[in-house]
């Protein structure tokens, strides 16, 4: 909303110091973090500092305090620094008079009021401004009661400002009623200065010191205090149904027991360390038991016994791979969901490829990510009504969870439910990412990447009321052929993953299609592509694509013999030949076809523009096909003679080819997934990954590299990354069906 005096602000600040700071502003009335920035660096320069910085950093406190511990009517120092004051408390929605340059009346005022808000009042009495209230007045921290805040929570906010401030690593936080990150932070700072920790020393971390002090604080009903206050305090800033107070009763005592049973602790109704820990770091206790865990090891019969002496029931292990060396356990093994069975344990699926990025998540990486995960706890033979736990990797903030995250869970649901919702959804991620996506319908359950508690989305935030497993640290268990590090997980029971599982789908070779099962291909592939904009007719005008969704299944129907033949004779999955072929028809348009028109005539009359294109069912251009084709008669994979590229003739026969003759596409597509893997330009896959042995490719390929050989196909794309981020739920598409039918 416009602000008459934001306004005024802005054109102050942009009038007096642009020229000096080098900083100007948008004049739009609406306070934000440049405008702050800019009054930041106009004290600084009213400071003498010539360093300027965006920052209200140590230098510019310092600055400030030595010069003026005191700002009011008697000590500011000229009226362009008393109108930074007032400029501030404008942005703030405070009156602070009409930035006339005089600490009058209304700004000792506004003053008096933030004070009051920051709950500091009695602690610095009077209306003179002090550095750190100067600091906080030039962020965008709030200090009246925000919309969703708690008014409990505010209290404590205000007790903590009010008792702490003094203190030299303390600074005021928003006053709003949000707990948050900030209002944690400060309150482990409180915990510290009450253990008696110097100033230096307290840095509000829930270390191995702050650990050890708060052992020897319990709390009970009964007690009072100071460490009562904490520990009230951090119950609502956990956004439990209490209120901050220094008398522990029998109100805050049933109010504890309904969180250490949330938490599931021990329900003592006792302030004990264990109960203290959940309050103030997401791991907690970290000397719990653990009854669930996650791994990157094979669990093998010896670590399985190593497992069951340690407590855990239940084991998370992940679906796929992301590389086919790194972490080379990291994927359930062969055999492995055999051994957890006959174990006696419980095994729950996550998946991951890389996801730990805003850019690695939006709706077509989660409708990939979906068909995929279901594919592979298909493959291992995890039964239906199993819950797999998609993983968001990464400290993502509310703006990433919003614009990235939420759009990737709702790809993932839709994919399962064009499946058949054969699996059940969860989520791994902070407390806020598990929130946030459970909130929005698109999981069941949580499991929360608790041991990172300076995550934006941990620290302030509640363990979401779905979580079903909670991660909090790192064991090494067992020794010799027994021992494997785990990630630790506390159970809450709303998960207990599978005990028992269908035999493993193995790595064999593709079958014919059934030609029973086009149609609901058809639909499936028709679903995706018209979810990314792509509509089943191809479109209409200049962009207008010639095949239907319905034509380009057809074409690639017709020539099943071929793919089928070609895949067996190179161990190739059917899906990377299919993806390519459906892909490529989908993709060609008008003005393709109006350019394959320039090569005709180049070669035939002289006239056209064009020597080369991406031609026919495969989008193959005839410089790509004969390189391919050398390649793969270099190596053995094909016969024939070797073609020049540079050469009309040799290009034109090509093209002619690939134009016209849809199965001499089809087995070009082929042998250049085949170039890809050795020697088409963009680099070689890293050593150890590669995808053939001499004479063929592998059917147990990694996600990575099936994602590469996608991209290497289309490597002449200039929209390559986008076409084979989009192109890989097509594959997951394909694979499903070709998957059932070769296990049938």
């Amino acid at each position: 909303m416009r602000d008459p005096m934001v306004l005024r602000a802005q054109k102050f600040v942009n009038s007096v110091y642009g020229s000096r700071t080098g900083t100007t502003v948008q004049e739009t009335g609406e306070a934000g973090w440049p405008t702050l920035y800019a009054l930041t660096r106009a004290l600084q320069y009213e400071l003498g500092i010539t360093a300027l910085s965006d920052s209200f950093g140590p230098t510019t406190l310092s600055t400030l305090t030595a010069k003026y511990p005191e700002l009011d009517a008697d000590t500011v120092p000229s009226p362009d620094f008393c109108r930074i004051i007032q400029a501030g408390l404008a942005c703030k929605g405070y009156d602070g008079g009409d930035l006339d340059g005089t600490y009058g009346t209304r700004v000792q005022a506004a003053v008096a009021r933030l004070k009051t808000d920051m709950g500091i009042e009695q602690a610095f009495p009077g209306s003179a401004l002090t550095p750190k209230v100067f600091k906080a007045l030039l962020t965008m921290d709030s200090y009246v009661p925000g919309a969703s805040g708690s008014g409990q929570a505010r209290t404590v906010q205000q007790w903590l400002n009010g008792r702490y401030l003094k203190r030299q690593d303390f600074y005021v936080i928003a006053c709003d009623g949000l707990a948050s990150k900030s209002t944690l932070k400060a309150l482990l700072f409180a915990v510290q200065y009450e253990l008696g920790m110097a100033d230096g020393t307290a840095n509000g971390n829930f270390g191995p010191g702050t650990q050890s002090g708060l052992r020897s604080h319990p709390v009970k009903q009964g007690d009072t205090g100071v460490f009562v206050q904490l520990f009230s305090a951090g119950m609502v800033v956990n956004r439990r149904p209490t209120a901050l107070t220094d008398t522990f009763d029998s109100s805050l005592a049933a109010a504890v027991r309904a969180f250490q049973t949330f938490v599931a602790l021990p329900a003592t109704g006792e302030g004990d360390f264990a109960t203290f820990a959940s309050l103030l770091a997401s791991f907690g206790d970290q000397s719990r038991p653990a009854k669930a865990c996650d791994t990157i090891a094979k669990v093998t019969p010896a670590r399985a016994a190593s497992l069951k002496a340690a407590g855990i029931a239940y084991v998370g292990r992940y679906l796929t791979n992301p590389s086919a060396t790194s972490l080379p356990e990291k994927a359930i093994q062969p055999g492995e969901l055999a051994t957890i069975a006959q174990q006696g344990l419980r095994c729950f699926p996550i998946y991951q490829t890389v996801n730990n990025d805003a850019s690695d998540f939006d709706y077509v990486a989660g409708r990939t990510a979906g068909y995929a995960a279901v594919n592979a706890a298909r493959d291992h033979g995890f039964r239906r009504g199993t819950r797999i736990f998609f993983a968001v990797d990464f400290d993502a903030i509310d703006a990433e969870i919003t614009a990235s995250v939420l759009p990737h869970f709702k790809g993932v649901k839709e994919a399962m439910a064009d499946s058949g919702h054969p699996y059940e959804i969860g989520v791994y991620g902070s407390r806020n990412v598990c929130a946030r996506v459970g909130a929005a319908g698109y999981s069941t359950a949580s499991f929360v990447a608790g041991m990172s508690p300076g995550f934006e989305g941990n620290a302030g935030h509640p363990l979401p009321a779905d979580w079903a497993y909670d991660q909090f640290v790192i064991r090494t268990l067992g020794s010799g052929d027994g021992q494997l590090e785990i990630d630790a997980d506390i159970a809450s029971g709303r998960d207990t993953g599978q005990g028992s599982f269908d035999p493993p789908r193995p790595a064999v070779p593709d079958v014919a299609f059934d030609a029973r099962q086009v149609p609901a291909l058809r639909a499936d592939l028709s679903r995706y592509m018209r979810s990314i904009g792509r509509p089943d007719g191809g479109g209409i005008g200049s962009d207008a694509r010639l095949y239907t969704n319905a034509q380009a299944v057809a074409a690639i129907q017709e020539q099943d013999g071929l793919i089928t033949e070609l895949s067996t004779t190179y161990t190739m999955r059917k899906a990377l030949i299919q993806t390519v072929l459906y892909w490529a028809l989908r993709d060609y348009g008008l003005a393709d076809q109006a350019t394959d028109q320039q090569v005709a005539d180049h070669h035939l009359t002289g006239s056209g523009s064009v020597r080369d294109s991406h031609t026919g069912i495969g989008e193959i251009s005839a410089g790509d096909a004969i390189q391919a084709w050398n390649h793969c008669i270099g190596w053995g994979f094909a016969t024939g003679d070797h073609r020049d590229p540079a050469k009309d003739a040799d290009l034109w026969t090509v093209w002619q080819r690939l134009n016209k003759d849809n199965a001499f596409s089809v087995r070009t597509a082929a042998l250049i997934h085949l170039w890809g893997t050795r020697g088409r330009p963009g680099g070689q896959l890293p050593p150890g990954d590669r995808v053939t042995t001499p004479r063929s490719m592998r059917l147990d390929l990694a996600e990575f590299e099936i994602t590469e050989l996608l991209r290497r196909y289309r490597a002449w794309d200039p929209d390559v990354e986008s076409q084979t981020h989009q192109s890989l739920a097509v594959y997951q598409i394909f694979e499903k069906y070709n998957s059932i039918l070769r296990n049938a």
